[in-house]
């Protein structure tokens, strides 16, 4: 009994566990709790009342309903993978791009080069970017998207070479 009061205790720290492992956990508990049960139920049949094995067993259920459902998606992804990340002209705003910055210390991530090309000075840093930036999603587009979804104005990667100027 002390063994089972220390799992159920234990099951308190759910807060630092990810979906599945919650998921396995609570499995875990109702398989425990069927055996108890069916191990009460053996025992009523042979006479004997079968109280304690049936208690834990409803412990265990009562264990597995106390677990966490779910982990909130909110709480469980950064802002940039979100859509209150993304700005809706195409790429991250300023939200996502900090969230992604903090996920991924050390990232140099900055904002898109939205200027305009014939205001940029040639050669300059914002200019390369943007001409490497816009290299690199356009073979993107070609090759690792559908073809649907290269014709879509409304896809990501459409609205993000929209915004570079490509």
């Amino acid at each position: 009994m002390k063994k089972f009061k220390q799992f159920l205790e234990s099951t308190a720290e759910t807060n630092r566990m990810d979906a599945a492992e919650i998921k396995r956990q609570k499995k875990h508990l109702l398989d425990k709790a069927k055996e108890y049960q069916d191990q009460a139920d053996r025992e009523k049949m042979q006479g004997s009342q079968g109280g304690a094995a049936e208690a834990k067993g409803k412990a265990f259920v009562s264990a597995a309903n106390n677990l966490k459902e779910e982990v909130e998606l909110d709480e469980a992804s950064p802002a940039w993978q979100r859509k209150e990340g993304k700005s809706a002209s195409g790429g991250l705003n300023r939200k996502g791009i900090a969230s992604y910055r903090r996920a991924n210390p050390g990232s140099k991530l900055s904002m898109a080069v939205t200027t305009k090309p014939s205001k940029l000075k040639k050669g300059s840093k914002a200019a390369k970017r943007r001409l490497s930036f816009c290299r690199r999603m356009s073979g993107m587009k070609s090759k690792l998207t559908s073809a649907k979804t290269a014709r879509d104005p409304n896809s990501r990667i459409n609205k993000s070479l929209r915004k570079w100027n490509c």
